[in-house]
Formats: C-alpha cells, structure tokens, sequence
C-alpha cells in the first residue's frame, strides 16, 4: 500500500515537470509589419492680405490718399480733396479690426500694431481707402469714418488689404468683421493668426510692454485725465527738456491732437549716480513714479522715482531710451495759447475738447513779438527767487505773461528788468500755470531775444 502510493507521487511530481518543461518556455513574439500611416500635412499658410482685391470699378467709395498723421494701429488721417472731406482730412478707422491701445492707456502689443501700421504706409507708394458703401460712414464717435486701407509699393503689381494683414498676423482682434464684404477672408485671417500663434494669439509676453505695477500711459492721457490716475503708480516716455529745483519736465508728442504734452518731474533728493544721469536734458526716458496733486504749485507731478543700478531694466526702473533730443519749442501765437481748444477722441470714443494751454502744460512753446509793457521783480530776501521776474506782456491784442527764474548773463551777473522794460521779445519756454493762470516759464537767458 505505501509502496503504491510512493509511486503515484512520484508519477504526480513527473507529469508536473514535463508540464511545466513545456507550459513555461517563453514564447518569441513574431513579427508583424504594420500598415503604413498617412503623416498628417501642416495647414497651409494663406496670404490673406493679397488674396482679395481691390476692385476700382465696384461701388463703393474709394480715394487715393496720403497720410498727414499716424494715430495707432487702426486710425490714421489721411489728406483727401475737398469733395470728400470739407477739411482736406479724413480720419479713418479700419474696418473689421480692433488693435491694441497705444494712445492712451498702453496695451500688449499696441506699439507693435501702430509701427506696424506705420511702416507698411511709410513704404507705399500709393494708397487707397475704400467704404463699405458708395458712401463714408461715420463711426460712433461721428468724426472719424470707416475704411478699408489698401496699400502697394513699388515692387507690387496690386494692392494688399492693410485691415487683413493686420488680422493674419494677429495685431488684431475682430471689430465687426463678419458682416462685410470681405467677411469671410477676415474670419479666416483671424483663424489662422490662431492657429499659428502670432503675437496677440501667442501666449507670449509683448517684448515692447512693461509688466511692472504701473499703468501703463501716453502723456496725453496723464496730461487730460490726471485726478483718475492721482496717487497711482504710472509710467510713460518723453523727452527730457529742462531741469530745474530737483525737477525735470517732460514732453512727448501726440499725433491725433498734433501738438505736445508735458508732465513735472519731482525727484528729490532720492537718486544719485546712473540714476541722475538718466535725467539729463535731452534724454528720451521712460518715467516710472506715483502721481501726486503739488498743493504749493496748483498742479500735479510725479515722484518717488526709482533707480535699482544692479536691476537697470527692471519695469519699475526709470529707463533712458536715447539722448540727443532737443526740445519742440512749438510756434504758438497769443490767440491759440489764451482761447485755443483741442478737440480729440477718447478711449471710450467719447469727443472730448480740452483749453489748448491746459493740455500743453509743461511741454515747451515759443512766442515771437511780445511787447514788454511792465515787469515784476521778487524782492523777497528770504526766497530763493529773488531777483526772478514776471513780465506782463502784449501781442495781438492778448496779454501775455511771462515768468522767468533767477537770470544771469555769462559772467554771473543778474539779468534785471531794464533789459527787457518796453522791449519787444522773442521767448522759448515751458507752459506753465500760477494763481489761476497760464503763463510762458523761461529758464534761460538763452531763450529770451530782444528784437527791438
């Protein structure tokens, strides 16, 4: 009995090693050819700009014209005759775009669509706008009006579609950009700047934009809308044209209102170094500081200004952008300086119309024939002003006056009011505002020529 069940174990322990021989040899996977795949083609990239045409005998109002001012990426005024505008001006905003602000509060890639804009008209040796319609349609601002701008160069057989380019290289978003005649083209030109991720579509920081704390500001839009920005941290370029009592001025131009805007500079005792060298007359700078109301002197300035020598590009850094700038000094007569207005368009498309002298505060004018009919001289012993004077003047009819720090000739004499009593003079100085009112400040002996 023991020996028989010996024998069956062992029978067991056999059958499971030949099943084990023959059950666990691993097995060689055997080859397979797949079938080949179709590798998927990159869409093609479409010059939408060429692929419409501009059709002179359609119609639809159309004009060759020139430029007279770049605003921004989609408004430029351009020259036209009289039958189309009574002024010889249209300011034309691009159909079915939408680009970044530049003018005012400055956006991701703003400067990047108006140089854009710019330099595309700059190489055209013929330009053309055309209506939507047989006639010029007025936008919601009701002084600027809607139009396709068409461009070509002296190498280009036909025009190209400027309101598309700007689309199909996403400078731009839609503006109403489906319901037109070239709906369609400008859907698709938005469709692919996706798809292939340029600019405004790409996901990248703007190289050209400042990403700091500050607002981001022209000096027209500091300059109209100052208590909005009271007390905030603001930043904007300009070009250095005085400095005076720890203060620098400042001015930049605006194209849509064609003239300059200026903005006091306050900056103390906190910079020494690079930081003041930054602020050196002449200098185009990019200005970062907090607006502040100047209780003493009636209007605002900016200070706390900031100079990090081991972080010179930091976004929160003052900045110098060149050197080598001079003042604009613009030809201003009586009449534009004590009853001009200037009527522009703001960013919410509202008009707005501000005194000529409110908005060229600060930014350098110049006066030509000025009668000197008396003048003031500060006695105060006590004030570092003494021996500055306020000339009381008259040209065309205006009284004019004229404020000046304390003057003195090359060697170190004081410049006093018989130089100029009954003079008639030529100045070049800052707008300026005191007591209520605006006036000419002159910096320099330099700047006042006695004519007769």
């Amino acid at each position: 009995m023991l020996a028989n069940l010996k024998r069956s174990v062992a029978l067991l322990l056999l059958l499971s090693l030949v099943l084990c021989l023959f059950g666990c040899t691993e097995q060689q996977p055997q080859e397979t050819t797949a079938a080949p795949t179709e590798q998927t083609q990159p869409p093609e990239v479409i010059d939408y700009a060429s692929s419409v045409k501009l059709d002179m005998e359609s119609a639809t109002a159309k004009q060759e014209v020139t430029v007279k001012l770049f605003i921004d990426g989609d408004t430029t005024h351009f020259y036209v005759p009289a039958t189309v505008m009574s002024n010889g001006v249209l300011k034309a905003r691009y159909m079915a775009v939408d680009t970044p602000e530049s003018t005012g509060k400055i956006e991701e890639y703003g400067k990047k669509a108006a140089k854009f804009t710019r330099e595309k008209l700059e190489s055209a040796s013929s330009i053309v706008i055309e209506s939507e319609t047989a006639f010029w349609t007025a936008d919601s601002t009701g002084s600027r009006f809607m139009a396709w701008v068409w461009y070509k160069t002296p190498d280009m057989t036909d025009y190209r579609n400027l309101n598309i380019e700007l689309l199909q290289n996403g400078l731009a978003i839609a503006s109403n950009a489906g319901g037109n005649q070239y709906g369609e083209t400008c859907l698709a030109a938005i469709d692919q700047a996706k798809r292939e991720k340029l600019n405004i579509h790409s996901g990248e920081k703007d190289p050209d934009f400042y990403y700091g704390e500050a607002v981001e500001l022209t000096l027209r839009e500091l300059r109209t809308n100052t208590e909005t920005y009271s007390g905030m941290k603001v930043a904007f370029e300009g070009v250095i044209t005085t400095n005076d009592n720890n203060s620098v001025y400042v001015e930049g131009y605006d194209p849509e209102t064609d003239m300059y805007c200026g903005m006091a500079v306050y900056y103390g005792f906190n910079l020494n170094g690079k930081g003041l060298e930054i602020l050196s007359v002449g200098n185009e700078v990019r200005i970062v500081g907090s607006l502040q109301y100047y209780e003493a002197g009636g209007t605002y300035q900016v200070s706390d200004l900031k100079y990090q020598i081991m972080r010179p590009t930091a976004a929160d850094n003052i900045q110098c952008l060149s050197e080598g700038n001079a003042p604009a000094f613009v030809l201003t007569d009586a009449e534009t300086f004590t009853n001009g207005q200037v009527t522009f368009t703001a960013e919410d498309g509202s008009t707005v119309t501000k005194p000529y002298a409110e908005m060229a505060l600060n930014s350098s004018i110049e006066m030509k024939g000025l009668k000197v009919r008396s003048i003031y001289t500060t006695k105060n012993e006590d004030s570092a002003s003494k021996g500055a004077m306020t000339l009381t003047c008259e040209v065309d009819g205006k009284t004019i006056s004229v404020r000046t720090v304390v003057l003195r000739d090359a060697e170190g004499n004081l410049i006093t009011a018989d130089a100029y009593q009954g003079k008639t003079i030529d100045v070049k100085g800052l707008v300026d505002y005191y007591n209520g009112t605006y006036q000419i400040k002159v910096f320099s002996p330099d700047n006042i020529t006695v004519v007769e």
